[in-house]
């Protein structure tokens, strides 16, 4: 016997999408759900992850990673916060710029974003290089920046910033051009195995697998390893940016957070040159992947230091 199914009627199938639709933007509304948008930005594309509502929180991710390093913090924000995520200009699924991928650069253009979202004031998360731009941001535009955080890396051009730049372990820094392109081609899960397991306590609390499938792939793409390197490039021109930037000190509370194992102190002695209301917090058996590495006191410590 065969049994026909009947569909349903055009203003029913309507309905139910309607219905659908509509618990897709409640779930979107209530931070359940995170979701990746793409804005165009000064002829740039920038991709970025966001959910919840509320006051603003920019996250911005570091190298070796893109704003998936974001999505297990995400939902907590969310149920206070509106997040925006995005990936840095050049890496991820943001376009490459064709000039301006510098600290500051990068800055103006997150800033750019937000604005074209409607955001006004934010609450500035950073990481590694998007430290740099987080900072970039707050001294850039201090009345449209409540909090900055600070997370795992340095300030170039600030006090104390030339041993870590100029330590031979951190060799990376001045690996870049052409020769160095052709040896990391095709090796990009190698070149990147050096930072997400020597930069850590342990490689084993590191980045999970699945992060490094997808950081691998995200920067194997053509022109993407370039575009990641010109941040390091930058550094000098970051050091005379932030060297002017920095005479004039922040006023917004400021976190330094950081690994025992890794920028920790350093970074907290630098927060404090920068800002008049710096708070350090140096998580001990901790490397640079404080996110990966120790997520429960790096969670608990930027939720608090964010607040309600």
């Amino acid at each position: 016997m065969i049994r026909v199914r009947q569909l349903p009627s055009v203003p029913a199938a309507i309905g139910l999408l309607l219905v659908g639709l509509s618990v897709c933007a409640l779930a979107e509304a209530r931070g359940d759900v995170i979701v990746s948008r793409t804005a165009d930005v000064e002829g740039v594309k920038l991709h970025y992850l966001t959910g919840g509502r509320g006051p603003v929180v920019i996250l911005l991710h570091g190298y070796a990673e893109t704003s998936r390093m974001w999505r297990p913090i995400i939902p907590m924000l969310a149920k206070n916060f509106r997040v925006i995520a995005p990936d840095l200009p050049g890496i991820g699924d943001s376009g490459i710029p064709a000039d301006g991928l510098d600290m500051k650069s990068a800055a103006t253009r997150i800033h750019a974003l937000a604005r074209s979202l409607g955001v006004e004031k934010a609450r500035v998360v950073g990481h590694d290089i998007g430290l740099m731009v987080a900072y970039a941001y707050a001294a850039q535009y201090p009345a449209e920046t409540e909090k900055l955080a600070l997370m795992d890396a340095f300030l170039p051009g600030v006090a104390g910033w030339e041993a870590i730049y100029n330590n031979p372990g951190i060799w990376h820094f001045r690996f870049n051009g052409p020769t160095p392109e052709k040896l990391v081609a095709g090796r990009e899960r190698i070149y990147f195995e050096h930072f997400w397991n020597d930069f850590a306590a342990d490689k084993n609390r590191s980045i999970p697998e699945a992060d490094r499938k997808a950081y691998t792939a995200a920067y194997s793409r053509p022109g993407r390893m370039r575009a990641g390197w010109s941040y390091f490039v930058s550094f000098q021109k970051a050091a005379q940016d932030f060297a002017e930037l920095a005479r004039t000190k922040l006023s917004m509370p400021v976190l330094a957070l950081g690994g025992e194992k890794a920028n920790g102190q350093a970074l907290g002695e630098q927060a404090k040159l920068v800002a008049t209301n710096a708070t350090v917090v140096v998580l001990k058996n901790t490397g640079h992947w404080v996110m990966e590495e120790n997520p429960g006191e790096t969670t608990d410590a930027l939720l608090r230091f964010l607040g309600p």
